[in-house]
């Protein structure tokens, strides 16, 4: 696994760096989407209410309350505080069963990033031995996120909270009925329960749906009802490869030149530097020693909006990655190329 920043736990006076990882992925099946009648790949472009397709650079984000527009440019934006800290800071300590599995969200491994790891299990067997969960404020991706710390295995887990705000009140006219459930329903439905009760183990159940799902497309590269990849993409000219799929790979490569350059340059200046953060709702400033490195903000980027850029970009391979055979439109020589249809690639609007 690669960490997706690093940052430090502080409560009290106590300060423990900490290395960031995503703790869940997803293993469904990528597809996409192609044309049924020449299997050429579906592309989309932005366009707007009135007809004009837009470049991306032309595009900005506005609010919508119903009846009137907000457009707000990249100026607006700037002048919102920006969040860069990577404390998660410890509000307090509630017991485990106050906070309800809905308001769960996302979940993330924390890894001590200290060569005593004292600290970190000093926190750990705390949280064990108090049977507590330790209320959370961080940042991620620029926002500002509420979360809890909990014990998994031997393993602190930092888990996303939804806000208060979030969670829908559930109000169903239908529970307001007065239901009578006679006491040998409830023995019965009570002996159904004690007959099917075991220990949870996940791994005993598996998504046939997914699997399945690889089996037919392994069955059809088998029987050869495939095509080339390549074919998928069409025949383009230099220019237009210039023009409508050169922004893109322009700027992915930036980015990981940049992410590269920042974790190579400033991993060891930033872990000497000290600094002190000011929180809305929090105790104050706090100065923490604890290790910064501003690849961890890269590295979150690089882990969500990086990769789902990524993701958008055409992918020059089969969902089922077996295919030898295969080749990329990268290996085509520009002589064989002819002008066709325009098919620019998808960016995600930010």
């Amino acid at each position: 696994m690669r960490s997706i920043w690093k940052g430090s736990i502080a409560f009290g006076l106590v300060n423990v760096p900490i290395k960031v990882y995503a703790a869940t992925e997803t293993h469904d099946v990528s597809l996409h989407q192609v044309h049924d009648e020449d299997k050429g790949r579906i592309r989309y472009k932005r366009v707007c209410e009135f007809g004009h397709e837009v470049e991306y650079a032309d595009i900005q984000r506005a609010y919508d309350d119903g009846e009137k527009t907000v457009v707000l440019t990249a100026d607006d934006f700037r002048q919102l505080p920006e969040e860069q800290s990577h404390e998660i800071e410890v509000l307090e300590f509630v017991p485990v069963d106050q906070v309800d599995p809905m308001m769960f969200e996302k979940s993330y491994y924390l890894e001590p990033d200290s060569r005593s790891p004292k600290a970190y299990v000093l926190l750990r067997e705390t949280l064990a031995k108090t049977d507590r969960l330790a209320i959370v404020q961080f940042t991620l991706r620029q926002k500002t996120r509420l979360g809890v710390l909990r014990v998994n295995d031997d393993v602190i887990l930092l888990q996303g909270l939804l806000w208060g705000d979030e969670v829908r009140a559930a109000d169903f006219s239908s529970l307001d009925k007065s239901v009578k459930v006679s006491a040998n329903e409830l023995k019965m439905s009570s002996s159904l329960v004690e007959s099917m009760s075991a220990d949870f183990d996940p791994d005993r159940y598996t998504d046939s749906y997914q699997e399945e799902l690889q089996q037919l497309i392994d069955a059809k590269l088998e029987a050869g009802d495939d095509v080339d990849t390549a074919e998928t993409f069409g025949e383009r000219s230099e220019d237009e490869d210039a023009d409508e799929g050169g922004d893109v790979i322009d700027l992915m490569a930036a980015l990981r030149a940049s992410v590269d350059k920042k974790r190579s340059g400033s991993s060891g200046s930033s872990r000497s530097s000290s600094r002190s953060s000011s929180r809305s709702g929090g105790s104050g400033s706090r100065s923490s020693s604890g290790s910064r490195s501003s690849s961890g903000s890269a590295g979150a980027d690089d882990d969500g909006d990086a990769t789902t850029e990524t993701k958008q970009a055409p992918a020059r391979k089969t969902a089922a990655k077996k295919s030898p055979a295969k080749k990329t439109p990268a290996k085509k020589p520009a002589a064989e190329k002819a002008p066709a249809k325009k098919a620019p690639a998808k960016k995600r609007a930010s």
